[in-house]
């Protein structure tokens, strides 16, 4: 790949702008097609004849440069003349995130580079390569400043002096690889809704709809006008432009202008925002001169879902849309303030709801290798990837392992538990030296819990609550590979952790969950964690505590980060269906659906980003209102409101099990995809009777439960189309 091309940098000085490369070049005879091999260090734009290299945008996305760069591969065949100009503009994109953490470097290389090679196959069978090397040159941009965190500055007045010669760098290609995942590009397109001026005077454009991308506008003034347009998720209390919550990201762009006419969006950078605020703005405002772009990764949507409340279903697009917002390249916590990183906790707990809502098996994958390319010799697993480090410790780390059994679950393919066994067996080693099970101080794997809950549970409790079930899933991913004495090493280790568990976190005369010190930790996570994780040995006691935990807090979310996406399945699982949907239709603080009551369109990061009492409570510091974690309660929407669950004992959906628990709702309906194809179910009141309808696909099986009160209430389906009276 690319073995004649050559790494080129700029020897220009302003290395934090764009940089762009020319290459000019003939075509002498008819050509039959022309490919442009191409990646960067850092991001680029590439054209060809002025006319845009594909619809990859940010290529070629964010790996662990140390160990992996993918190279892209576009036919340009239409855009190849008789004299041809290719002109590649890059910028330090993620580098400069990965470069401030140190952990992400390339070969300890800093500064952008390219590297690219088009061939061109003519007609009569011949070929001919235009490499990068010594011969081609380098300008600086009017885009003088690109930042991820930051954004641009662009000066339409600047003139670049003459193109100098590239200086060609010694770099390996030994990490040069195919694309892996899905490329990013543009989707939605919003069109300003509300053009105000606040009561601090700032003209404020609304797009309705918080995003991840860019806005494209057009913009004239006089040679040397200065505009400024910075964004933010939402306003204060007061009805101004807000964006603290940002921290250092100034998020912003700025524009000088000479005195034509532009229509400018960013082409190295995205900004996750709801508004955008204009500061010295030289046209009139309107509003068809501006247009909110939304980007993500080009992820195929495969779950649907609609019922009769439409605050529910609000909530439904919210989670979407943050999805979609925190689905750019990687996995990230959120696409706004300076962080936008790819944190395992984040990723792990919303990987299940993920799955249901889209086809993810690359793009999760992907993520695993990059939590493989840094895992340290020890066997630690980073919290953060593709940049590595992070402090969230076991209950992060251990994304490596219950993503990989998630996607097996899912699609099936024993090649993923195989690629990525050695590590976690490697991981599972290294857990081995902090002193689980069995101790009851800080064994140094910490310091996270349940991220975010109102109610805090005990890091020991849940430290070796997660212990359990790594070493569960490892059983069952050693059993499924056929590797029948480690299957049975890990359950022993299982059984261990969770005796342990048992007669250290439950207090026996009560069945409560407590600390490690003994006193109470009386909180829905360490119940609906017990019950999830499996390491619970007395489930209905267990359960009955979660239920009157839950009713004593009246309905509300006592949960974080972990303990959400579980609660409304595991009080379902006991019984408490009823109290389950209490839940899910409370709209008090807190609830999933309180945000929705105050008009938000993502999901925030705390359950109290924004109240009308305290406002934005001083989180300013840390306070993402598209944060898609606590979102996580959607899968238990697809399984007890549609019906729709995987049988664990045949992964893939090769057998479904549908065990609708409809709340009172009027009618609900929608479908997951699988590989054997759509799974579509819902339901309608008819009087006093629900009229349920399934559509099982081509290859599969399923089991109904008709009423879950009675398992022996089964009906036995293959593929087809079904209405039953439940």
């Amino acid at each position: 790949m690319l073995e004649r091309s050559e790494w080129i940098k700029s020897c220009e000085k302003n290395l934090r702008g764009g940089t762009v490369f020319l290459k000019e070049f003939r075509c002498d005879k008819p050509v039959r097609k022309a490919v442009l091999e191409i990646t960067a260090l850092g991001v680029y734009e590439a054209k060809l004849n002025g006319g845009r290299v594909g619809d990859f945008i940010l290529a070629p996305g964010w790996t662990s440069y140390a160990h992996r760069l993918q190279v892209q591969s576009y036919d340009v065949t239409d855009l190849i003349k008789a004299e041809n100009s290719l002109e590649v503009t890059v910028g330090q994109g993620w580098r400069a995130v990965s470069n401030r953490r140190g952990s992400s470097d390339f070969l300890g290389y800093r500064d952008t580079a390219l590297i690219a090679g088009l061939t061109v196959f003519y007609a009569d069978g011949s070929e001919e390569s235009v490499v990068t090397d010594g011969s081609w040159t380098a300008r600086e941009s009017k885009l003088r400043y690109t930042h991820i965190y930051n954004g641009d500055i662009y000066d339409a007045t600047f003139k670049a002096g003459k193109a100098r010669h590239c200086i060609c760098v010694d770099l390996e290609k030994d990490f040069l690889i195919p694309q892996e995942g899905e490329k990013i590009t543009e989707h939605e397109r919003i069109s300003a809704m509300q053009i105000t001026e606040t009561p601090a005077g700032e003209t404020v454009i609304d797009f309705g709809q918080n995003i991840t991308g860019y806005v494209e506008f057009k913009i004239k003034g006089v040679p040397g006008a200065q505009a400024t347009v910075s964004h933010g998720e939402t306003l204060d209390r007061d009805g101004n432009f807000y964006n603290a919550n940002y921290r250092s990201a100034r998020a912003q762009i700025k524009f000088t202008c000479d005195g034509e006419e532009h229509a400018y969006k960013s082409a190295l950078t995205f900004f996750g925002f709801r508004y955008i605020r204009l500061e010295n703005w030289p046209d009139e405002i309107k509003k068809e001169n501006f247009t909110a772009v939304v980007v993500h990764s080009d992820i195929r949507r495969t779950g649907y879902f609609e019922c009769s409340d439409e605050a529910v279903n609000r909530l439904f697009k919210n989670i979407i849309w943050g999805q979609k917002g925190n689905f750019l390249d990687v996995p990230t916590d959120c696409p706004q303030r300076n962080e936008r990183m790819g944190w395992a906790g984040d990723t792990h707990i919303f990987c299940h709801t993920a799955l249901n809502n889209s086809s993810l098996k690359k793009f999760y994958e992907r993520n695993l290798q990059a939590m493989c390319d840094l895992q340290t010799p020890e066997g630690q697993y980073p919290e953060i990837a593709p940049v590595g480090g992070g402090f969230g410790g076991i209950t992060y780390e251990c994304a490596s392992i219950f993503m990989a059994w998630e996607l097996y679950e899912q699609y099936g393919d024993i090649r993923t538990l195989e690629k990525f066994y050695p590590g976690m067996q490697k991981y599972m080693d290294y857990m081995k030296d902090k002193g689980l099970p069995g101790t009851k101080v800080n064994p140094a794997i910490g310091p996270l819990g349940d991220w975010l809950a109102p109610e805090e549970t005990d890091l020991l409790l849940l430290w070796n609550a997660f212990y359990y079930k790594e070493a569960d899933l490892m059983s069952r991913i050693a059993g499924a590979l056929g590797r029948t004495e480690e299957q049975h090493q890990y359950e022993a280790l299982a059984a261990k952790v969770k005796k342990f568990w048992n007669e250290t976190f439950v207090l026996p005369d009560s069945g409560k969950t407590c600390n490690a010190d003994g006193t109470l930790c009386d909180t829905q996570c360490s119940y609906a964690i017990a019950l999830s994780y499996g390491v619970a040995e007395d489930r209905k006691r267990i359960g009955e505590h979660l239920i009157r935990k839950t009713r004593a807090i009246g309905y509300t979310v006592g949960t974080g980060f972990f303990g959400t996406g579980i609660l409304n399945q595991m009080l379902t699982e006991q019984g408490a269906v009823e109290d389950a949907w209490k839940m899910m239709l409370q709209t008090a603080f807190p609830s999933w659906l309180y945000p929705v009551t105050q008009g938000e369109t993502t999901i925030w990061e705390h359950w109290d980003s924004y109240t009308k009492e305290k406002g934005f409570g001083g989180q300013n510091a840390m306070n993402s209102f598209n944060h898609y974690s606590l979102g996580s309660v959607l899968s238990w929407l697809y399984h007890t409101g549609l019906g729709i669950q995987r049988d664990e004992t045949k992964p893939g959906y090769q057998h479904i099990l549908l065990k609708p628990q409809p709340g009172p709702l009027e009618f609900m309906k929608g479908s997951v995809d699988s590989p054997y194809g759509v799974i579509s179910a819902g339901w309608e009141r008819k009087g006093d009777k629900i009229e349920y309808q399934v559509t099982i696909p081509v290859n599969t099986t399923a089991t109904l439960f008709k009423n879950t009160e009675d398992p022996a209430d089964t009906v036995e389906l293959g593929s087809g189309t079904y209405t039953f009276m439940l």
